[in-house]
């Protein structure tokens, strides 16, 4: 069932970040932890206008960003960044250009920042194409060959930490948009070209459905 949002998640989900840049800091390799406060910083400066000063955008077509797993933002940042002169592995115009004033510190304090801001999140807008996403979500498509997308993003759409982002609440136009985006090519920076694979073989109505399940998973 499509539920409302539940506070004690989030504040696990911030807890659970937390406790992992804890170990980061004190681990063997002395990694200094991020500093949340000029991650703020650089939020406000650089990424409100899209994302918002707290990572809840108010446009479907960009990503809420709060409450997402830091590992998965500083990727996507640095994807977004030319390494070496080559192409970046993520393809945009907009993104590129504010990636590229980033320092490695920058793209680590606010993915820590955002990753630890509450998420507000979107929610179902068709109860019938809900349950059709649903339905794509927990048991896939055999016939097509799409496995079940809790397989890597879990039951309740929380992600794994530094593999699979989370996407419960995210807007349903955006994963919507980014499926399609892997369906396409159009987006190529997902590990051993997993979530091309998977949308390959899934319908639009597929993709729209689990895109509208998704976002009003909790």
């Amino acid at each position: 069932m499509i539920r409302t949002f539940a506070a004690g998640a989030g504040a696990a989900l911030i807890l659970a970040s937390a406790a992992v840049y804890a170990a980061e800091g004190n681990g063997a390799g002395g990694a200094a932890k991020p500093d949340l406060a000029k991650g703020k910083q650089v939020a406000g400066q650089i990424c409100v206008a899209c994302h918002g000063a707290d990572g809840n955008s108010i446009a479907p077509a960009n990503p809420k960003l709060a409450g997402q797993i830091p590992d998965y933002l500083q990727k996507q940042l640095s994807n977004f960044k030319s390494q070496g002169g080559k192409k970046p592995e993520r393809d945009n115009a907009i993104m590129a250009g504010m990636a590229a004033t980033l320092s490695d510190a920058d793209v680590k304090n606010v993915a820590a920042y955002y990753s630890a801001q509450p998420l507000k999140p979107a929610y179902a807008h068709d109860k019938e194409l809900a349950a059709l996403g649903q339905k794509m979500y927990r048991g896939g498509n055999a016939e097509a060959g799409v496995p079940a997308c809790a397989g890597c993003h879990g039951p309740r759409g929380a992600g794994n930490p530094a593999q699979y982002p989370r996407i419960a609440g995210q807007y349903p136009e955006y994963l919507e948009a980014q499926l399609k985006a892997f369906r396409s090519g159009g987006r190529a920076n997902d590990s051993n070209a997993m979530m091309r694979g998977v949308a390959a073989r899934m319908t639009d109505a597929e993709i729209k459905a689990v895109a509208d399940y998704v976002a009003g998973l909790r």
